[in-house]
């Protein structure tokens, strides 16, 4: 069989002069056509695209023809490709403007975004679930999420119409339909994309008040920056650093963002364990007066545990960046890369659960979780430079994780402009556009600096997204065979994540309202 590669790369075996035409110019970019990322097709290569030669080129986007030559047996493949199209506007775009990716940026990519601030609360959920449940939720937790990210990492590519879906909501358009995406992964995937960067701006601006704490040591007779002026601070460091032009291009910044986050998070859990156990530990479950409150605070700490599995909604994106052909398809160094991550991420979780836990029992603070305790109750005995280094990588890991989380809300906003104009986006429109994005977020931070108290509420909206929707479009776009094992696992995972969330979302907003939060607009502390 005559291997190919995919379109704008060199073919690995020239077609022979004689059955091949020349290939029609296309609207693009020069510059595009020596990158993969011409189309979102893995199969094809700029040798299979043939047109009649008695028809002249437009300046719509042509039709390819997969010629019956490719194989002399007729690849069931080659027979699905009957016709498909370039996109040539995943050439402007911030996502899919670079796809020389490999599997150590994805790598980097999914510990950047697969572990982070909202992992140091999870000792919160253990002083509801225990010891034993506490565990055990959080192993099954960590198996259902890995197993629907190598779903989604295996639908990324489509052997039956040669698409990539290099976004989540256009896989979720694609197999749940245009009006049901809307109304059940819109909001979900925007906030976490835009509010999961208000939220690391809240945290970035908080520990760099504690980062200039530390290292002025109360020796400082400046008066030090209030709390939105350090948010202020933070946002203008994460917009500058967010004019890195495309996904690709921040590898290294998300390199930064891993290491510094299985830093802290390793330095935060073996501090808590050396110092011991607090006096006066209890692992007694806290219980609510009612019943009822009971079993809403065991649900919300179900939603603190899924907070902590998000970014789900960028593994396509990240897939986006490889180069991809029939003979190496995508999802082979991007599975290669998560394992890594993933590795990685479970090293981090479970000694800051379960460390944490023992450390502090019941008096984990439920703001900040084990970073809050560790300069509470160890701000005095553990030495400065622990502290200031554990601050400082926080800070750092706060603003690599904001270029990949704020990637898709820029790929959206480009994409209106590149649509309408058919042309990229201008670099100082570019520079505009994410600055307006940047310091929105920033506004919204200022507003509501509470945003923290409702992540299990938070955590119940996003859960389909990393839980159900997968199992669901897998169903869509593989079929198996009714009743089949594959079959019953999806279905019956994708029902009980979508019933998980809607419990979760109740408990959420149940101990919001039981409980109250201190509500402070436009006044951060």
């Amino acid at each position: 069989m005559g291997v190919v590669s995919e379109a704008g790369s060199e073919p690995l075996m020239p077609p022979r002069a004689a059955s091949a035409a020349v290939t029609p110019p296309i609207s693009t970019p020069p510059s595009q056509f020596h990158s993969p990322s011409l189309s979102r097709s893995p199969l094809l290569s700029s040798a299979d695209h043939i047109e009649p030669a008695d028809k002249t080129p437009t300046n719509s986007t042509p039709k390819i023809r997969t010629p019956r030559f490719i194989t002399p047996l007729g690849s069931p493949i080659r027979r699905a490709l009957q016709l498909t199209r370039l996109d040539p506007h995943d050439a402007w775009l911030p996502i899919t403007e670079s796809r020389n990716g490999n599997a150590y940026y994805a790598a980097f990519h999914t510990l950047c975004s697969g572990i982070g601030i909202q992992a140091l609360v999870l000792p919160v959920a253990f002083t509801i679930l225990g010891w034993t449940w506490g565990i055990i939720t959080l192993t099954l937790a960590f198996i259902w999420q890995l197993y629907t990210l190598y779903l989604l990492v295996q639908l990324h590519e489509s052997t039956e119409t040669g698409m990539r879906y290099s976004r989540y909501m256009q896989l979720c358009s694609v197999t749940l339909g245009e009006k049901l995406a809307k109304w059940l992964a819109l909001f979900p995937i925007m906030y976490l994309s835009g509010g999961t960067c208000v939220a690391l701006i809240i945290i970035g601006g908080q520990t760099c008040k504690m980062f200039f704490d530390v290292a002025c040591g109360g020796t400082c007779t400046a008066q030090p920056p209030t709390t939105v002026e350090w948010f202020l601070i933070f946002t203008s460091a994460a917009v500058l650093l967010s004019q890195l032009p495309n996904l690709n291009s921040i590898a290294g910044v998300s390199l930064v963002g891993a290491i510094t986050a299985f830093s802290y998070c390793t330095l935060i859990w073996v501090v808590s364990v050396v110092e011991g156990r607090m006096a006066g530990v209890s692992y007694n479950p806290v219980r609510g007066s009612t019943e009822v409150t009971r079993i809403f605070d065991v649900f919300n700490a179900l939603g603190i545990i899924a907070f902590a599995f998000r970014g789900h909604n960028l593994i396509l994106e990240i897939q986006a960046t490889m180069p991809s052909d029939e003979k190496h398809p995508s999802r082979v160094p991007m599975w290669k890369g998560v394992k890594i991550a993933y590795t990685l991420v479970a090293m981090c979780l479970f000694p800051l659960a379960i460390g944490g836990y023992w450390a502090y029992g019941q008096r984990i603070p439920k703001d900040g979780g084990s970073l809050t305790a560790l300069f509470v109750f160890h701000g005095q005995d553990t030495s400065q430079f622990i502290l200031g280094v554990t601050s400082l990588f926080v800070i750092i890991n706060a603003l690599s994780s904001f270029q990949i989380y704020a990637m898709p809300a820029f790929d959206d906003m480009e994409s209106v402009y590149v649509k309408k104009k058919k042309k990229a986006l201008p670099w100082w429109s570019r520079a505009i556009f994410r600055a307006l994005f940047g310091y929105g977020c920033f506004f919204v931070a200022v507003a509501i600096p509470f945003l923290a108290s409702f992540t299990g509420l938070v955590g119940g909206v996003a859960l389909p997204v990393t839980l159900a929707y997968p199992c669901f479009m897998w169903l869509k776009v593989k079929k198996p065979k009714v009743f089949s094992p594959i079959w019953c696992i999806n279905w019956v995972l994708g029902l009980l994540g979508m019933a998980l969330s809607g419990v979760l979302v109740a408990a959420g907003l149940y101990v919001v309202i039981d409980r109250g939060v201190e509500v402070s607009f436009f006044n951060p502390r």
